[in-house]
């Protein structure tokens, strides 16, 4: 997982994931491999796992989404949150 310098400039997303059924630790595995993904989670409830993403910027974040989360087998849909700024 990526690490982030709190004084870079980055497009930052939180993506709530909608698996197949049986899928969700697999999806939440192969996204934690990914060196844009900071942090990776199985979920109970209305979605089954979630990622935070950050990027230099919102267009490769977009590209990310659509191109390497998306296209994991198992993923039925995404919803992207963005955020508007960090505290820490």
């Amino acid at each position: 997982m990526a690490a982030i310098d709190e004084h870079d400039s980055v497009a930052t997303a939180i993506v709530l994931i909608s698996t197949k059924p049986g899928f969700e630790k697999s999806i939440s595995e192969t996204l934690s491999e990914m060196s844009e993904v900071v942090e990776s989670m199985v979920l109970f409830g209305e979605y089954d796992a979630y990622c935070k993403i950050v990027m230099p910027d919102f267009t490769s974040l977009s590209s990310f989404i659509l191109h390497k989360i998306r296209t994991i087998d198992g993923v039925i849909s995404t919803t992207t949150l963005t955020a508007a700024a960090s505290h820490q």
